[in-house]
């Protein structure tokens, strides 16, 4: 009799890690630190596309979960002092960095720019995850010179740290009519979409290997 129940038991057990095992070795999480225009400023959050892009990666992959960290108003300082407590909680596989803006149209030194983005891929490489950069223009309110520092900033962390780029962000929207909002910073409704579709093609090679990494 107890050798019936200890086998009746160990083939319970058996099961249940055999039901459960998969869902968490397989379990992934991409997190999004951004500004405004990752934070579905002024357009529906079910319409942004950080929610786009976790629509489609449920549709293609389950396994993956986005946790979407963004703050409008946010700088590369904010969101430098916010990422070990994020990388801490979340444990991503992949982080998108997309700040820069804020620190542009305010001004900010190039150089201080570029250090701040340099210490956050250095403390999501450091973790195992990896990062993906998403770059960002400033009209040329300051003048041609700053315009070109401060979009040399993302090709020069791109190319020192061999991080995956999106060269511009806003690429086909900025400007266009429908596409930014009355406040002439912001994307519409109708422009999230091509948000996605703009990171898209540098985000999906980088999740791919990270998700077969972790099967």
């Amino acid at each position: 009799m107890h050798t019936v129940s200890a086998s009746v038991r160990s083939f319970l057990v058996l099961m249940l890690l055999l039901l459960a095992g998969p869902v968490f070795a397989s379990q992934n999480t991409l997190l999004v630190v951004g500004d405004s225009l990752s934070a579905a400023y002024g357009v529906p959050s079910d319409t942004a596309w950080v929610q786009l892009l976790r629509n489609r990666l449920d549709q293609q992959d389950t396994r993956w979960q986005v946790v979407n960290a963004s703050i409008s108003g946010e700088t590369t300082d904010g969101g430098l002092r916010r990422l070990p407590d994020l990388l801490q909680k979340h444990e991503p596989d992949v982080v998108v960095i997309e700040l820069g803006g804020n620190d542009g149209l305010r001004g900010f030194p190039p150089d201080v720019i570029e250090s701040n983005l340099s210490s956050m891929i250095e403390k999501v490489k450091a973790t195992g995850a990896t990062p993906v950069l998403v770059g960002m223009k400033v009209p040329p309110n300051y003048g041609q010179r700053y315009t070109s520092a401060f979009s040399a900033v993302y090709r020069n962390l791109s190319d020192r740290y061999n991080v995956a780029l999106v060269p511009f962000f806003l690429e086909g929207i900025y400007g266009k009519d429908g596409l930014i909002q009355r406040d002439g910073i912001h994307p519409t409704e109708k422009a999230q979409p091509l948000l996605l579709e703009n990171v898209w093609p540098k985000l999906e090679p980088v999740v791919s290997e990270a998700g077969s990494q972790a099967s």
